[in-house]
């Protein structure tokens, strides 16, 4: 692929385009017939991620069935904290770690690793996948941000209250520390291994983070949000994502990556005159909105578009992942929106 004439990659560069690029977060997953059959050949969700074949199978074929202007690698934010040594789950409820870290003895527990031997699976994935790819179709490579990883290393698992992480941030903050340091070491680690491997540009996703006040997100997130992105500068596009972050989105901007990825709740145009040329801005269509008829999904989409109103810099995306029960038909008339804008 050549970087300078990918239409993503020139909008993260907020240079001027034919048209917005298009993709969406978990655009490869259950509302897809085909994902759904391979899910049943592989045996289950961590399988598919850890067999590189049918990762890459699965990162293909939205792009086979919509055409995308992005793939982004079928894996999940937590596969790190598994290489560090914590026993990861899957079932019908979501993830969970069984035996989450929440004393120091735990954190000094946790070991970093090389990504290419501890997961070169991902590494393998991204190689096949990039060799399926049409020449203009940008990689994605991603990681989950500190915050959002130790709260679930902390938590074991998804929550609403984040209490044992809370009461490890406010009570130890030098055990915290010592957990998030490893953590964003690991993670920087992780999205440079996957661009030497094929990755085009690299996603943080912060999705925990709203749940702190803006006081707190600066104390407890941000500063190791920030050694992420500073470590991987220079190495590719950097796309941030902070679910809920209304509250410190001039935060995010101060972090000098290529593009903030906004949610739904964020207005989008008011979005750019805050961000005032510092970063492209991704997003926020609500994924909820899929579930209208394509027809509206088109009117919606169509309507967001003329709000941003061609301005540089905009890739337009979900404000969060596709829900698992969302129409096919829907994704189709999400991107044709895009698609309908080349000049």
């Amino acid at each position: 692929m050549n970087p300078s004439n990918n239409l993503l990659l020139r909008a993260l560069r907020r240079e001027v385009v034919e048209r917005p690029p298009v993709w969406l977060m978990r655009q490869a997953g259950r509302y897809l017939p085909e994902y759904r059959a391979t899910r049943q050949q592989a045996g289950g969700f961590m399988e598919m991620i850890r067999e590189p074949k049918y990762a890459a199978e699965v990162t293909l074929q939205p792009i086979r069935r919509f055409g995308m202007d992005a793939a982004i690698l079928f894996s999940d934010i937590l596969v790190p904290l598994e290489a560090m040594g914590m026993a990861l789950k899957f079932d019908e409820h979501g993830p969970s770690l069984p035996e989450p870290v929440r004393t120091r003895d735990a954190i000094d527990a946790l070991r970093l690793v090389d990504p290419g031997e501890s997961m070169g699976f991902v590494g393998e994935a991204l190689r096949l996948t990039r060799a399926g790819l049409p020449d203009e179709t940008a990689l994605l490579g991603f990681c989950g941000a500190p915050f959002t990883l130790a709260a679930y290393a902390v938590e074991g698992g998804g929550t609403k209250q984040f209490s044992y992480v809370r009461k490890l941030m406010y009570r130890d903050f030098e055990s915290y520390s010592a957990l998030m340091d490893k953590l964003a070491e690991q993670v920087a680690a992780h999205l440079r291994y996957q661009v030497a491997c094929g990755a085009d540009a690299i996603v943080l996703f912060d999705t925990w983070a709203g749940t702190l006040t803006r006081l707190d997100y600066l104390r407890y997130a941000a500063p190791w949000t920030r050694r992420v992105l500073r470590d991987v500068a220079g190495v590719a596009p950097r796309i941030v994502f902070a679910g809920d972050s209304g509250h410190f989105l001039e935060d995010l901007f101060e972090f000098g990556a290529e593009a903030v990825a906004l949610d739904h709740r964020t207005a989008l145009g008011p979005a750019f005159e805050r961000a005032r040329g510092r970063c492209a801005l991704q997003g926020n269509f609500d994924p909820a909105a899929l579930f209208a008829t394509p027809e509206e999904v088109l009117r919606r989409t169509r309507a967001l578009l003329d709000e941003v109103g061609g301005r540089p810099g905009h890739v337009l995306n979900l404000g969060h992942g596709v829900f698992k029960d969302t129409d096919p038909e829907c994704v189709g008339a999400f991107v044709q929106a895009a698609k309908e804008r080349a000049s």
